[in-house]
């Protein structure tokens, strides 16, 4: 990928009390954060925890209700068109024409980020090769696999060479192995010094970041790289039981003793205990007398799912427990 040729600023996005409210309710709630230029952050948080409303007012389409939030060097709130022009976009449903050829969306859309002429046709090359689509210009987008389209989005989101780029949830509904050569070409954006904000709801993509930060109810709740968070924010050690029947042994594990929280993963259960040791041969004796069969007790490294789900549902309950 060619320079990037956009002003350096000592930090992409700096955020300070950034706070939206509608009505009564408050979507993002004086929340503080820092990103740097070329990092690749990720932001998480369940459904309706503020991730698209704070995005939105980061991309100068939403004005904020009180703080301040600078793009690119740009206040979001006094100048959201300078901030446009010196951003990519990327959402999760895909963007772009379907009925439009390939080269006609890659056209319209230098059109609307006013490519210079006289780099024109380098980019249009740039954008065919990054979503290896060169010598097929004439297809309907419309026809194209699906990861095809994502690379294609992507290309035609940095056009113009922003410093900055925002995907909301890139990779949802494609391939593993296209997922995987997405994120090579996140990294790779990266490297020339692009900043790029993602949230995702894959677990496995958040580890692909440098820092994340965890958003919960307009607020953010944690904030570090992916081995800070699973090595200070699980509270207690992680146990990996399997067992028969699965449904019955989450449910009277619930309530054991010492048991601070069990879940699901897949075909076994995840469960939060304070002390492994002490805990396994207690739960085993514990699951066998209520003839649950366990062939297998393990303790594991949490992953940042098993944060996540720590993490968020404690929030939730002690939310539940305020008067």
């Amino acid at each position: 990928m060619p320079e990037i040729a956009n002003p350096a600023v000592p930090n992409s996005v700096v955020i300070d009390k950034l706070t939206k409210r509608f009505g009564a309710f408050v979507a993002v709630d004086h929340i503080d954060l820092e990103v740097r230029k070329g990092e690749v952050f990720g932001f998480l948080g369940p459904n309706g925890a503020g991730k698209s409303t704070t995005i939105r007012m980061l991309c100068g389409l939403l004005k904020p209700t009180s703080g301040h939030a600078r793009v690119a060097g740009y206040d979001v709130g006094r100048n959201p068109e300078a901030v446009r022009q010196n951003i990519g976009y990327m959402s999760q449903k895909f963007s772009l024409y379907n009925d439009l050829k390939v080269i006609e969306n890659i056209r319209l859309f230098a059109g609307l980020y006013s490519v210079p002429a006289q780099i024109l046709n380098e980019r249009i090359e740039w954008a065919l090769s990054m979503a290896n689509l060169k010598g097929q210009e004439n297809l309907i987008t419309g026809t194209l696999p699906g990861g095809w389209k994502q690379r294609l989005a992507l290309g035609c989101a940095v056009l113009h060479r922003p410093p900055i780029i925002f995907l909301d949830e890139p990779t949802s509904g494609v391939d593993p192995i296209t997922r995987r050569q997405f994120w090579e070409l996140i990294h790779q954006m990266a490297e020339q010094g692009v900043t790029v904000f993602v949230t995702t709801h894959y677990m496995e993509e958040a580890e692909y970041c440098n820092r994340l930060a965890l958003i919960f109810r307009g607020k953010i709740v944690a904030l570090g790289t992916p081995t800070e968070l699973k090595r200070d924010l699980m509270k207690g050690e992680l146990l990996l039981v399997e067992c028969e029947p699965l449904g019955e042994a989450v449910e009277v594990l619930q309530s054991a003793p010492g048991v601070m929280d069990a879940a699901v993963f897949g075909n076994a259960l995840h469960l939060v205990v304070q002390d492994a040791a002490v805990a396994m041969p207690q739960l085993k004796s514990y699951l066998a007398e209520r003839h649950i069969t366990v062939s297998r007790m393990e303790k594991i490294r949490p992953s940042l799912e098993d944060v996540f789900v720590s993490l968020t549902t404690g929030r939730e309950a002690a939310e539940e427990r305020k008067p």
